[in-house]
């Protein structure tokens, strides 16, 4: 047994570290920072200065779809090979490869929904020194400067980004080891390839330096791993500078402000999926996920950068601003400083190819637009998952489950989804159940399916090795596990003890993974049990840097190639899962902790293990506004935090805050006391019990946002600036956000507040408090005095957003209910809005056009509803119930027009002194057109 409780020690340390959580923080040290991360260093020593790569135009071709020409590096005469392509929808994709490399580097599948559709490019002009080519409307042109190798991308005589115009364009060239033997060398080269083809072969007076091996190359040891690196380095980077930008966002994920920082002088930003224990917020270290794409904005343009590349990347990020205060702005523009503000990124990235993806904008919509086309938008979600989660670490029996569901009843306080942790399973066997907590899952699920209640299960992609296991032993047999660098199977520790990891990279795996969630398979399993895939980074305790080795082996490939797609393939084959589990009817919901690009197509993320501190609860703004602005839009944090455990104060504030972010779920671990709602007293249960109804009765308006978001890409949860793209001021703004274009949420944040100042933004505009009904004027800061029943949120003028007020046990409990409608006037625009539902839960909104979509618009007094999909179908016994007008004039009667040609006066209130008009009962159907006429 000694050798066995040797290797347990690690875990059973680890777990000692988990449960101690109240007195550790993250330990850096179990983390590379760039110093320690060979390639990173390595590359981060090359200096900005001449290029040593040359374009050589005599190879340039150009056809109806792309151009390509060799670039060779001075120094090694290694050749690559540049692609560009005009994309449609104002983007430009550059790849560059090696011309011939010794074997094929990886180039990202699976997260590009199609193959981009090209537009064709046209030669404008060309000499020795260059080409300067057409992208089309706009003029637009890319000029390609030789010697050295330059991009410049330009609109009329605004130049809008350069490429390599700092020269840190490095491709290190596969390569076969000096000290290893000829006969080593001939038998790995790949069939009628020679690596001296990789390079021009020198003339008599050609220099070519002698390529040194640098410490790391070959091998490279952190703590007591080493990784081997059997194909040598292979690093990839190249540098971007946009002119006149001094605000870039995304990439995360980071525990950072909305504006990301300079490097300067500290760490690059990393992305390289880790479990990171209790993390550090303001901190570039990586965490659970990498999406590579980049926003840069000004008062005139927004562009993106999207790095397609799924290894070990680093973002370095400098300004010829940074630094300065406003009075030195000030004092530059008074000396007549004719500095143009420019803002420098370099991605850095351990292996694959070079293929970006400049998406030219020029609004933050065209820029939404241009991604979604590239990655997918949103997954549409399944009503009740836009509505309240009830989680913690673990509830520990069917009786507990049936407690908890009680207690909300008990207390009038709504819920949809109740989750189970790990400890629900029969020794961390995923997709299996306690026999003795959980001896018979569907009386549990039953009984929440007769409430109109659902539940999530955990389902992990460790997956313990033992004999007994069907899920391990199947895997095994069809050879689905991923292999070390000997050719077995991987295997690491995580929560099961000895655990295996299968291969998610081959569709042969993801379709098995996908059919073990078939009823007939998942034992115990309903259809109102969904999924959430946590530790999938992966995590690997006894790992370097708590995840997998690099030199781990999927078919053909490292880890190192494709270590931050696990995540993205972990979530895809869930969400496939639960789609044929139900004949490819039903929505899916799946919650990832690890993500990629393009994982916006699955489900939904939340920002990990979190702690209940303020700054905690105040970075989930910032956090989640930096996913949406990437494409996650269904993004949440652990209300109350995860680790530690929240006074009554903090709870009630993060209820508050988590009722207006997208995903909405409560968790805890498992060494803090039980918190859920009605535990903090009667006066802090009413407080929870306001803020979750909140969310409820705002649900059509959030479930309409994610259409949208679903059709076009667009954030459901925005910074400022991307609806006040002109407006400075919101440029840097993080503390608050908007919901779609009307709803902006200030939270309070800070602890002991008795008031918070709330940009209100927009010249001309008004905002409705939600609440009192006040009107303010826009382009203010607005000083807001809070109680701890405070939730500031305003409604825009010029909107009409849907409630249902009449808030039941659960989302589904309220499918039938009326509508009341909150139309805000404003002098600056007429008011408008839109009503959409489905059955809330199936894809016949997408696969037989069964949904209901209106347009509501107010103007000359008319309120009107009109169909904006004539096309669809979908009958509601849900009717208009009431109407609230804010800042009306008292009408001498109001009359319904409804599409049958009848008039009828109908019932109305007017508060003089809020300016707001009331309409009781008018009681027309919701999916009729209708028009109700002020006089």
């Amino acid at each position: 047994m000694a050798p066995f409780v040797q290797r347990m020690a690690p875990v059973v340390m680890l777990w000692l570290a988990l449960c101690l959580s109240g007195t550790l923080a993250v330990d850096r040290g179990n983390f590379k920072t760039c110093d320690q991360s060979a390639f990173c260093k390595r590359q981060r020593a090359l200096q900005p200065g001449q290029s040593p790569y040359r374009a050589l135009l005599d190879t340039m071709e150009l056809t109806h779809t792309k151009l390509t020409l060799q670039l060779i590096n001075d120094n090694n005469k290694v050749r690559l090979l540049l692609e560009l392509y005009r994309l449609q929808g104002n983007m430009t994709r550059v790849k560059i490869n090696e011309l011939k490399p010794l074997k094929p580097r990886y180039e990202v599948p699976d997260v590009l929904v199609q193959q981009p559709l090209t537009e064709p490019l046209s030669l404008l002009s060309q000499d020795e020194n260059g080409v300067v080519l057409s992208l089309g409307g706009e003029s637009q042109r890319v000029i390609l400067s030789a010697r050295p190798f330059r991009l410049d991308i330009m609109e009329g005589h605004e130049l809008l980004m350069s490429l390599n115009s700092r020269g840190l364009l490095a491709f290190e060239h596969l390569r076969t080891r000096k000290d290893t033997s000829q006969s080593d060398s001939e038998a790995e080269k790949p069939q009628g390839t020679d690596p001296a083809d990789q390079a021009e072969q020198p003339k008599a007076d050609d220099k070519v330096e002698e390529e040194k091996d640098e410490e790391g190359m070959w091998e490279e040891t952190f703590k007591s791993h080493t990784d081997t690196k059997p194909n040598g380095p292979s690093a990839v980077s190249l540098d971007f500078s946009l002119p006149g930008v001094e605000h870039v966002y995304g990439i995360p994920e980071h525990a950072e402000t909305l504006k990301l920082k300079t490097t300067d002088g500290g760490d690059p930003y990393r992305l390289y999926n880790l479990d990171v224990f209790q993390y550090e917020l303001f901190n570039p270290m990586a965490l659970y996920g990498a999406v590579p794409v980049m926003l840069a904005h000004n008062a005139q343009r927004t562009t993106g950068i999207f790095w397609l590349n799924a290894a070990e990347t680093w973002v370095d990020i400098s300004s010829n601003t940074a630094g300065k205060t406003v009075f030195g702005k000030m004092l530059d523009y008074v000396q007549g400083s004719n500095e143009t503000p420019q803002t420098d990124v370099r991605w850095i990235s351990e292996s694959g190819i070079i293929d970006v993806f400049i998406m030219l904008g020029p609004t933050p919509y065209d820029v939404f637009t241009q991604y979604a086309s590239l990655t997918g938008t949103q997954a549409f979600p399944p009503l009740a998952g836009l509505a309240y989660h009830q989680c913690r670490w673990n509830y520990n029996d069917q009786e507990d489950v049936q407690a908890v569901d009680a207690g909300f009843d008990q207390h009038d306080i709504p819920y949809d989804f109740i989750w189970l942790d790990i400890e629900h399973t029969d020794g961390k066997r995923y997709f299996t159940w306690d026999p003795h907590k959980f001896a018979t899952p569907k009386d549990m699920l039953q009984g929440l399916l007769e409430k109109k209640r659902k539940m999530v299960a955990i389902v992990d992609p460790h997956i313990k090795i033992d004999s007994e296991y069907k899920i391990h032993t199947e895997i095994r047999s069809q050879g689905f596990y991923i292999k070390n660098k000997d050719g077995g199977d991987y295997e690491g520790w995580c929560w099961p003890g000895n655990a295996g990891y299968p291969d998610f990279s081959k569709p042969e795996m993801r379709a098995w993974w996908a059919s073990m969630f078939a009823y007939d398979q998942y034992e115990g399993s309903m259809e109102n049990l969904y999924t959430w895939n946590d530790m999938n980074e992966p995590s690997v305790f006894n790992g370097p840097e708590v995840t997998m080795h690099k030199d781990a082996v999927h078919g053909p490939w490292e880890h190192r190639d494709l270590h931050n797609l696990y995540g993205f393939y972990v979530q895809a084959a869930t969400a496939e899962g639960l789609i044929q589990r139900s004949g490819g009817v039903e929505r899916p919901f799946v919650l990832t902790r690890a993500f990629f690009a393009g994982s916006q197509r699955y489900g939904a993320v939340w920002t990990g293990d979190n702690a209940a501190e303020w700054d905690h609860l105040k970075i989930s703004i910032p956090m989640c506004l930096s996913l949406s602005l990437v494409g996650i839009s269904l993004c949440g944090a652990d209300v109350g935090g995860f680790f530690k455990t929240p006074n009554s104060e903090l709870l009630v504030r993060w209820y508050q805050t988590g009722a207006y972010q997208p995903f909405f779920r409560a968790h805890a671990h498992l060494d803090t006391p039980r918190r859920e709602p009605w535990l903090f007293g009667p006066d802090n249960t009413a407080l929870i019990r306001e803020a979750v109804r909140q969310r409820y009765a705002l649900l059509p308006y959030w479930y309409q946002l994610f259409y949208h978001a679903h059709r076009t890409g667009h954030p459901v949860m925005r910074p400022l600036w991307v609806e006040y793209p002109q407006d400075a001021a919101t440029f840097a703004m993080d503390d608050q956000f908007l919901l779609g274009q009307d709803l902006l949420v200030h939270p309070v944040t800070e602890e002991g507040a008795r008031g918070v100042t709330a940009y209100l933004p927009g010249k001309g505009e008004v905002w409705f408090d939600v609440h009192t009904f006040q009107k303010h004027n826009g382009a203010q800061d607005l000083y807001i005095p809070v109680t701890i029943s405070s939730i500031p949120v305003f409604q825009r003028g010029g909107s009409i957003i849907p409630r249902k007020l009449r808030v039941r046990r659960s989302s589904a409990c309220m499918e039938h209910d009326p509508y009341t409608l909150f139309v805000a006037l404003s002098q600056k625009r007429k008011a408008e809005g839109e009503l959409y539902l489905d059955d809330g839960h199936t894809f016949n909104f997408d696969t037989k056009g069964e949904f209901i979509h209106r347009k509501l618009s107010f103007s000359n007094n008319i309120l009107s509803s009109s169909n904006l999909a004539p096309a669809a179908h979908l009958s509601t016994m849900s009717w208009i119930e009431r109407i609230l007008i804010l800042g009306a004039s008292k009408p001498s009667k109001v009359t319904l027009k409804t599409a049958g040609g009848q008039d009828s006066q109908l019932e109305f209130e007017f508060d003089a002194s809020m300016s707001v008009l009331t309409i009781r009962k008018p009681g027309m159907n919701v999916g009729e057109d209708w028009s109700v006429v002020l006089k």
